[in-house]
């Protein structure tokens, strides 16, 4: 027996890259898979059925079965139509890879409401369509699992990606909130942070030595790394597994940590701005979360 026999996943953004190398170890492990892909620039201009075409193609080359959907995941109705493609064709829906995901990478305070509006309503709300549409058939059928793309962008930082961190860091709690609530109806829900050379971060600036550094170190780790996670969270050996956020780096896998509190200070009589200020700070201040970046974490070549 496969990893994923007989199931039934939807992968978005399955057109190349991280999305695509998931789709087609997804079939490879005996799954019916969905691929979505809206064949869209990297900033979400234009549309084309030909990155689906070229991963159903491989899919099928291999002995596997696929469908196309190029529907917008940014769309309530459209992500219905996602859903319902894979009932209509294979007759269940098993697991939701949400994937897709475009970048309008511009510092703070030069970003207009377009370039926030649009990477949030692919990353954040698109997840969330998509996983809504999926969850009454979940729900029903007593199963699922959903894998969502998150970032280190959101979880750490990154300089000129407020959208994009927001984004990102909004799909944790999302992912968080669906295994709280879907958990009786055993419903997983986990996030891995990948790190991949693609088309989205293809638009990394290369301008300093540091810069040039750091893209040649993501040019190691390929999109494919990130299958084996994915299609393991899809699979039924990974039931005890959910809410949970994971880094793939190349041949790491990481387990990443969630909020909790940190240290504390405690005051009788109350607080007072000047005995905040006087007091609590001071206190506090050991311990308050440095301002790195995503790169200042993680500073080791990917092994």
């Amino acid at each position: 027996m496969t990893m994923l026999e007989e199931k039934v996943v939807v992968v978005t953004g399955a057109g190349g890259g991280i999305g695509r190398t998931i789709a087609v170890l997804a079939a490879a492990e005996g799954a019916a898979v969905v691929i979505n892909d809206a064949g869209v620039s990297p900033s979400g201009e234009g549309s084309s059925a030909t990155p689906a075409e070229e991963t159903k193609a491989m899919i099928e080359a291999a002995g596997g079965r696929a469908v196309i959907s190029t529907e917008s995941v940014a769309d309530w109705n459209s992500a219905q139509r996602i859903v319902q493609m894979a009932m209509d064709h294979f007759g269940r829906i098993d697991g939701i890879v949400n994937n897709a995901g475009i970048l309008r990478d511009v510092i703070f305070h030069k970003m207009t409401i377009d370039d926030w509006q649009s990477v949030i309503n692919v990353h954040l709300n698109g997840s969330f369509y998509v996983s809504r549409a999926a969850a009454e058939h979940f729900r029903r059928q007593q199963s699922g699992a959903y894998v969502h793309m998150t970032s280190t962008s959101g979880l750490i930082g990154n300089f000129g990606q407020a959208n994009y961190a927001a984004a990102k860091l909004g799909i944790a709690a999302l992912s968080k909130s669906i295994a709280l609530d879907m958990g009786r109806y055993n419903v997983r829900s986990n996030c891995i942070a990948p790190f991949a050379w693609s088309r989205l971060t293809g638009t990394i600036p290369e301008k300093t030595p540091e810069e040039k550094a750091r893209v040649e170190r993501i040019k190691r780790m390929t999109p494919d790394k990130n299958a084996p996670l994915s299609v393991y969270l899809l699979s039924d050996h990974a039931k005890p597994v959910t809410g949970q956020i994971f880094a793939t780096r190349m041949n790491e896998i990481l387990l990443m940590g969630q909020s909790r509190p940190l240290r504390s200070v405690h005051r009788g009589e109350g607080w007072s701005p000047e005995t905040i200020a006087e007091h609590a700070m001071p206190a506090l201040a050991a311990s308050f979360v440095r301002m790195d970046r995503s790169a200042d974490v993680f500073c080791w070549d990917p092994i």
